[in-house]
């Protein structure tokens, strides 16, 4: 980040009160990972209060730490005392904002949104220095990293803002304040923190309430509630630009990963960098060379351990009912010459819908081309009974064996295999870098 002075740190923070003078280079929250010079924020955690290693962090050579309380045994003058550090931390990546000169873009959705992030860096790139939000960094921790961190020599700057509550979005676009923002999907993830599904929508809609006045706002008009996102944009005085699947730069495309999905991410990409009045023939060329992330659709052709090959499509990092159901769909419409085989874990964060979440995927996967299916999870079960009889079933408690039964039981020459669920919850991402690493 650039230099700012503990001065300027106090004016950002309110805080009136006599500290060392210093010139901060460096914001960690990580104790493990302070050097000399540093500033360190104590944040609270679920399991632990990062306070309890303020004397450590300062023996360890930090300049100056930010506090919620004023702890009596580390001098008075290397602390700053606030109500919240992640508001804290949260202004102080404002302010490094405020001094960026390029283009702001933030985002925010349901499901895609490191994709779509990715993809959008990806076709910037080819126009300017890109700087970008670090994997998936988009929390009330992650945000203000990605605002402290920013290349102030970049021409674009991608930041990606998630959520799980009301009023989280509002927060975290305070700070970021873009020149752009997006929405890829409302999809009803996290709806056991909702009274109803159009609430997310209009979580989703905070992000338009920090856009710079003038601003685009980009919108998914064939998600849910696309209606409700457009009106709050233009109450908040953007100019609104939607694309869907009748409605995009009519270009030709063509994506190296299937599925309507990956197009829809490629829409909203053309459509931005229209928008911006950038190349979007070029761009369209560029994009058949993006390929999907780790954890996040990527293909990979691996050996099986008494011969032959079978193709894995990790999509593990997450279990989103929506983008479950995708997944399933696109598998179901690929050409291939072996069977083709599913691996579904957990899908969570889903309330009192959760039964019957899982009973759609069942009736997904039984009316699909998918030759076995396996279950992993108490809550696959119910997936699971969906199925008809021409089609095997697996189940397994947890992952534990899983990647065992598949190498060893299982896959066969030419097989496809697609494995998804909840990343925390079904721990699939497990099994997919077992396989990865012993089918090199």
């Amino acid at each position: 980040m650039q230099s700012i002075s503990s001065a300027k740190l106090c004016e950002i923070l309110g805080y009136n009160q006599s500290v060392a003078n210093v010139e901060i280079n460096n914001i960690v929250t990580d104790s493990r990972k302070v050097q000399k010079g540093d500033l360190f924020i104590a944040i609270k955690g679920e399991n632990f209060d990062a306070h309890d290693f303020i004397p450590d962090v300062l023996d360890k050579g930090a300049a100056l730490v930010i506090v919620e309380r004023m702890l009596d045994n580390v001098p008075a003058e290397r602390q700053i005392v606030v109500s919240s550090s992640l508001q804290a931390f949260g202004k102080i990546g404002a302010y490094n904002r405020s001094r960026f000169k390029g283009i702001v873009i933030g985002l925010t959705g349901s499901a895609g949104k490191t994709t779509t992030k990715e993809e959008i860096k990806f076709a910037l790139s080819r126009f300017g220095k890109t700087y970008a939000t670090s994997g998936n960094h988009n929390n009330n921790v992650g945000v203000p990293i990605t605002l402290c961190e920013m290349d102030m020599d970049a021409d674009y700057a991608i930041v990606e803002m998630g959520m799980s509550a009301k009023g989280e979005i509002e927060e975290l676009v305070s700070y970021v304040k873009p020149d752009v923002a997006l929405i890829t999907n409302v999809y009803p993830m996290h709806i056991e923190f909702f009274s109803n599904f159009e609430g997310i929508a209009e979580a989703k809609a905070e992000i338009f309430k920090s856009l710079k006045k003038g601003g685009l706002a980009l919108i998914n008009e064939d998600t849910n509630f696309a209606d409700l996102l457009e009106k709050r944009a233009l109450e908040n005085g953007a100019k609104v630009v939607k694309f869907g699947r009748k409605n995009h730069p009519d270009v030709p495309l063509k994506l190296a990963n299937e599925g309507e999905h990956n197009y829809y991410n490629a829409w909203c990409v053309l459509s931005l960098i229209k928008a911006l009045g950038l190349d979007v023939k070029q761009t369209a060329e560029n994009l058949s060379e993006f390929k999907a992330l780790a954890g996040r659709g990527a293909k990979h052709e691996l050996k099986l351990p008494n011969g032959g090959s079978y193709t894995l499509i990790d999509d593990s990092y997450s279990g989103q009912p929506e983008a479950m159901k995708i997944a399933i769909e696109t598998l179901d419409k690929m050409t291939v010459s072996g069977r083709k085989i599913v691996v579904l874990g957990k899908m969570a964060e889903l309330g009192d819908t959760s039964k019957d979440r899982h009973i759609e995927i069942g009736k997904t996967v039984a009316n699909s081309s998918v030759d076995v299916v396996i279950g992993v999870c108490p809550e696959m079960k119910d997936m699971l009974a969906q199925l008809p009889a021409d089609k095997k079933q697996y189940y397994f408690e947890n992952k534990d064996g899983l990647d065992e039964f598949l190498l060893n039981n299982l896959l066969q020459n030419k097989d496809i295999v697609l494995i998804k669920g909840a990343r925390y919850s079904s721990k699939l991402y497990q099994v997919t870098d077992c396989l990865l690493e012993r089918g090199k």
